[in-house]
């Protein structure tokens, strides 16, 4: 099914802040990144460990990890002005929404972006959280070519 009327409005204004402050996408985004993460995290604790063993874990990105992301990213222009993490992460889950909303990314290109970019221990907790900066940081490069410049 083709989801993208549900964007028709953003697409007719097409600006940063009008798809990186939308609260209805940030919800959608919440589900998408999150499912995405875990997936990816579990692909990639799957085919790292010496054991064989296979893993499935469901994790909550948490909002310092996306607020960091997209600072890296250079798109704090997305969000509101004066933005706290919570708002950040917001704007980022947004976008995630918007892109795969838009057809630009399918959850499984999500997924296996990044899947591609997470290294390290992620058992370690402090090595995780840097893990998933720096591969959230990589998807929000990623798709900046999709999204509006102003």
């Amino acid at each position: 099914m083709d989801y993208e009327f549900l964007i028709k409005d953003l697409n007719r204004i097409k600006s940063q802040k009008s798809i990186g402050t939308d609260k209805g996408l940030a919800k959608i985004g919440d589900g998408i990144v999150n499912l995405a993460y875990s997936v990816a995290k579990s692909i990639f604790l799957t085919k790292n460990n010496l054991q064989h063993k296979i893993y499935r874990t469901g994790s909550k990105v948490s909002k310092q990890i996306l607020a960091s992301a997209l600072k890296n990213a250079s798109m704090k222009d997305f969000a509101k002005n004066r933005a706290d993490a919570h708002d950040l992460a917001d704007t980022g889950e947004a976008l995630v929404a918007y892109i795969w909303l838009s057809k630009n990314m399918t959850l499984n290109e999500i997924i296996n972006f990044l899947s591609n970019h997470l290294s390290g221990d992620l058992t370690n907790r402090s090595e995780e959280i840097k893990s998933a900066i720096v591969a959230f940081t990589n998807l929000f490069n990623n798709i900046k070519k999709f999204l509006p410049e102003k």
